[in-house]
């Protein structure tokens, strides 16, 4: 018994010569173990499509990880820019001219509206209704600026008096002269109702929040050709 126990053992896989093996019509042989084993040649093919599965998990890891590194790199290279000091915008009132501001009179309307003039115009003031060219710098109280037409290239034209801008710049423009520079602290009433959403690198503005404007009003088309 011990000698064909050991025979059976060293059977070739597959062989159908021992009756303690039977074939079934997949080519499949079972022992009396209940142990399935493939014969050779489908064993063959078996080895074939783990090999093909095994490049295509292999292709995917490898895609994997060049996605992971990309993702990384982007992270990274972001994290960077985060730390990076925000570009300087440009102003109509410098350091220095923050500085001199403070011994400016304030003056307060009666709407509600304060000014203080950095530089008095020596040109004609604008009347209501007349189109007048003019630069701008819009900050909420804490000094970050939310519009500015220095970044723009071109002074703002609009109708003056006619409500096509602000309540507080129409109001404050009116006074001013030509050549003129003057900073309008402008209460909520005066500003904007509706408030202003967020832009990247721009902060949110209340609903009737109050705002600051450092204006310069540049020249009144039309008015100053015909006074020449």
């Amino acid at each position: 018994m011990a000698s064909s126990l050991s025979s059976s053992l060293l059977l070739p896989i597959g062989s159908a010569s021992t009756k303690s093996l039977c074939a079934n019509r997949q080519g499949v042989c079972c022992a009396k173990t209940r142990v399935v084993v493939p014969r050779c040649s489908n064993l063959e093919q078996v080895t074939k499509r783990l090999d093909e599965n095994y490049d295509v998990m292999k292709r995917r890891d490898v895609m994997g990880l060049v996605f992971v590194a990309s993702t990384l790199f982007v992270d990274s290279y972001g994290a960077k820019g985060a730390g990076l000091p925000q570009e300087e915008k440009p102003r109509l009132c410098d350091a220095s001219c923050e500085k001199e501001l403070e011994n400016v009179p304030m003056v307060t309307t009666e709407s509600g509206l304060q000014y203080k003039d950095i530089v008095v115009g020596t040109g004609p003031s604008p009347p209501v209704g007349f189109q007048v060219a003019a630069n701008y710098v819009a900050m909420v109280p804490s000094g970050q600026i939310f519009d500015s037409s220095l970044e723009k290239g071109l002074p703002y034209l609009f109708r003056v008096g006619s409500g096509q801008v602000i309540k507080g710049l129409d109001e404050g423009i009116l006074s001013m002269k030509v050549g003129g520079k003057r900073r309008l602290y402008i209460p909520g009433p005066l500003a904007f109702p509706k408030g202003l959403t967020s832009a990247p690198g721009r902060p949110r503005v209340a609903p009737s929040a109050p705002v600051v404007f450092d204006v310069r009003l540049e020249y009144i088309p039309g008015l100053e050709t015909d006074e020449e």
